[in-house]
């Protein structure tokens, strides 16, 4: 299993540098990191720290992974080379792990670039910021990343149209980072609870700061697991449709 899964991952990351989309994915990251750390992080007499920079990476990966997981099922029905996958000896299951972990590689090398910006405060500053938030940070943007995927992931495994599952994807991130937010600030006393929960606004910036909670790697790591084995079963159910 372990093989296959390797197989496919490497197929799937190898596939985005092969098309346009790709680069075109990596240079939008690279210019929308270079615009949030240059406006919330190189500011004359402020602190050195990327606080500013890692509490926005929730709205920083919006418009980039939606373009990156939308192809990742939908793809494959449109084309028809689904039908080739499900009478091929590969499971579900490494299938669905292979696409995510494809798309996890090349999410993690989008990311790089924006590792120089860190250099370029150290460099910048004086005195130097502290390296433990800034580690937290990063961090919590490989979780945050690695949930939308598995978002992205689910609801391309519904679809054949891209489009559909680009805009999808948009509309439930957003709906994720902004929802809760409105409801801590204006809903009733009731749903705060549950907006707290929910929220990843808050998970980020404890991050942010240097705060490793437990709930919060708990809660990335459970939904993760929960929307890759609800992604398996709607690939199963269209094979077995098959």
């Amino acid at each position: 299993m372990i093989a296959r899964v390797h197989a496919i991952a490497s197929r799937e990351c190898g596939s985005f540098f092969r098309l346009p989309a790709g680069w075109i994915v990596l240079a939008l990251f690279a210019l929308l990191c270079g615009t949030l750390f240059t406006l919330q992080t190189l500011v004359p007499g402020y602190p050195a720290t990327m606080r500013g920079f890692f509490t926005l990476s929730g709205w920083l990966l919006i418009p980039v992974v939606p373009a990156i997981s939308m192809r990742l099922f939908s793809e494959e029905y449109r084309s028809g080379t689904f039908e080739a996958l499900a009478t091929s000896p590969v499971g579900d299951l490494s299938l669905v792990l292979g696409k995510f972990l494809g798309a996890f590689l090349f999410l993690l090398i989008m990311g790089l670039p924006s590792v120089v910006l860190s250099l370029v405060l150290f460099k910048a500053s004086d005195p130097k910021p502290e390296i433990g938030p800034i580690l937290t940070g990063y961090l919590s943007l490989v979780l945050l990343g690695s949930f939308y995927l598995a978002i992205g992931l689910f609801i391309s495994s519904l679809t054949a149209n891209q489009t559909l599952a680009f805009l999808a994807t948009l509309f439930v991130l957003i709906a994720f980072l902004a929802g809760p937010a409105v409801a801590i600030h204006n809903g009733p006393a009731w749903v705060r609870p549950i907006a707290d929960l929910l929220s990843l606004d808050i998970r980020t910036r404890d991050f942010a700061k240097g705060v490793v909670d437990t709930r919060h790697l708990i809660f990335f790591v459970s939904s993760i697991a929960l929307l890759i084995t609800l992604a398996f079963a709607s690939v199963h159910s269209r094979r077995w449709r098959g």
